[in-house]
């Protein structure tokens, strides 16, 4: 089937950060179950082996991964600095939040964890526990004030050590009707502001302010407009939200929802909303996604580690980017049926190819395209990262149908008219008609594009091999990451889509003026 993506290279519509790929470390011990499965192993930040050697290689490969520590029982994690009681980990107990004792992180391992962060560059967020001595009242309501001197001892320890924590993160899924347990809108927002005042106290050189984060939810207009009127300006420097759009693990129909374009746009209205609310209440702030699994508890088996997830996921990336989403953070970098490494193996799962796929082509601007085309196929534009011309990524969601995708720049195309799409003219002629990048002066290196086409191995949307331009992506002997290589194809030749496939392409000499 014919189709046109016309690229609007003029003007950015929105930026990322230059990290915007992360990936999370949770905290749920092994014996957190769902669905007769208890697929966490030793894969928590209180007993992940860190010197696995494939970790490090995983994460090295993305120069500087965001990696974020938070999860749902970090509101139940003390820290052992300046405290007298034994340092114990989780326990099941009936009558704790999500079935959990409260936990503890002992310094010896938080040196342990900043040692693998600093040799890797990775870039970190620590949720701080936002329950510290609050009280349960009814049900899942918790009131009183926040104490803060676990807190301030850990930030404090932290900096004598010199570990470079690039923000902290107040809180996880307290907000709106909370998950285990909500804290009310403005009591958060007086609280956030005691944090900020720890921070600003401890980190004494401006210049190495860390940003703060909150409230690390879902999004609720209300409860988020609130936290923001509360805390006021310039105190938090990012809202973070949630997205668990694809329902729970044990959801049959998960397949079925990635595939359908109706169902995946549904999570575009919270990335609209929450930017809304920036530009409304708080537009010293910015959005990210400090946690994003698709499928909440602990991601559905053999569909959040196979291929067909890529799809849901990179489509989350492009969407969110489009409204100013700074950071995306994956859950999780390994743990649960959602890992980017396997849990067991710690070899990478297809959607760790995909976040560093994304990661080395797609830059910080983000462009507006139009697609002339049935809803089945997805397209983004982003400048292209750190280097001349743009990249794009097409998803085709359709399972029969492939796609002669046409390339159009609009500074070629006359406002309002739709594209010459008459049978008569070859795609070719088309093409040749349309683009704009070959520039005034073609020679043989401009007249290619990159190609990097991601499919399911045997056809297989449950595979847990991706194939790059048709050879499966596998980790060397030594658990080195594959070179990803493009193939090079003549800018002017069709651009062929296969029926459920991705394609990142790099077009070097696309003329785009917002990325010069």
């Amino acid at each position: 089937m014919e189709a046109t993506v016309i690229v609007k290279g003029s003007t950015r519509i929105a930026e990322t950060d230059e990290n915007y790929v992360c990936a999370t470390i949770d905290w749920w011990p092994p014996e957190k179950c769902n669905y007769n499965q208890c697929p966490w192993g030793q894969s928590s930040i209180l007993n992940l082996d860190l010197d696995h050697p494939f970790l490090a290689q995983a994460i090295q490969a993305f120069d500087n991964l965001r990696i974020r520590l938070g999860g749902s029982l970090q509101d139940r994690v003390v820290y052992d600095v300046g405290t007298e009681s034994p340092c114990s980990p989780f326990r099941n107990v009936s009558n704790g939040l999500f079935g959990f004792s409260v936990g503890c992180l002992g310094m010896d391992r938080w040196d342990k964890l900043n040692d693998l962060f600093q040799k890797t560059g990775a870039i970190v967020t620590f949720g701080v526990n936002a329950l510290y001595g609050r009280y349960n009242v009814r049900r899942s309501i918790w009131a009183g004030k926040w104490n803060s001197t676990n807190a301030y001892d850990f930030v404090k320890y932290t900096i004598s050590k010199g570990y470079p924590v690039g923000s902290w993160e107040f809180g996880n899924e307290l907000s709106g009707h909370g998950i285990g347990a909500k804290v009310d809108a403005k009591l958060y927002g007086k609280d956030v502001v005691e944090f900020k005042s720890i921070l600003r106290q401890l980190y004494k050189a401006p210049l190495s302010q860390p940003l703060l984060l909150a409230p690390g939810g879902f999004f609720d207009q209300q409860w988020y407009s609130q936290l923001l009127q509360t805390s006021g300006h310039g105190v938090v420097n990012a809202l973070t939200h949630h997205v668990y759009n694809l329902g729970g693990g044990d959801d049959v129909h998960l397949i079925r929802k990635i595939l359908d374009p109706k169902y995946l746009d549904r999570a575009e209205d919270t990335y609209r909303d929450m930017q809304l609310t920036i530009q409304r209440h708080g537009t010293w702030a910015s959005a990210w996604v400090s946690e994003s699994g698709g499928v909440f508890n602990n991601g559905g088996l053999l569909v959040s580690n196979t291929f067909i997830n890529s799809i849901w996921y990179l489509d989350q990336l492009g969407m969110a980017s489009k409204y100013n989403t700074k950071v995306f953070c994956r859950q999780t970098l390994i743990g649960g049926n959602y890992g980017l490494l396997d849990t067991q193996t710690f070899r990478p799962n297809p959607d760790y190819y995909s976040a560093l796929l994304w990661h080395r082509l797609m830059g910080n601007g983000v462009l507006s395209i139009d697609v002339i085309a049935p809803r089945r196929l997805r397209a983004y534009a982003h400048c292209r990262r750190q280097q001349q011309g743009i990249t794009l990524l097409l998803i085709n969601l359709s399972n029969t149908t492939g796609y002669n995708v046409t390339l159009q720049n609009d500074i070629n195309v006359s406002l309002g008219k739709r594209p010459n799409l008459e049978k008569g003219s070859s795609f070719t002629q088309r093409l040749r008609k349309a683009v704009s990048w070959l520039g005034s002066k073609p020679s043989s290196d401009t007249k290619k594009r990159e190609e990097y086409h991601l499919t399911a191995k045997d056809g297989n949307l449950q595979s847990k091999t991706m194939l790059l331009n048709g050879v499966p992506l596998e980790l060397g002997d030594d658990g080195s990451v594959p070179a990803m290589n493009p193939v090079l194809v003549v800018v002017d030749s069709p651009l062929y889509l296969a029926p459920t496939s991705i394609a990142f392409v790099v077009l070097p000499k696309f003329e785009a003026k917002a990325c010069s």
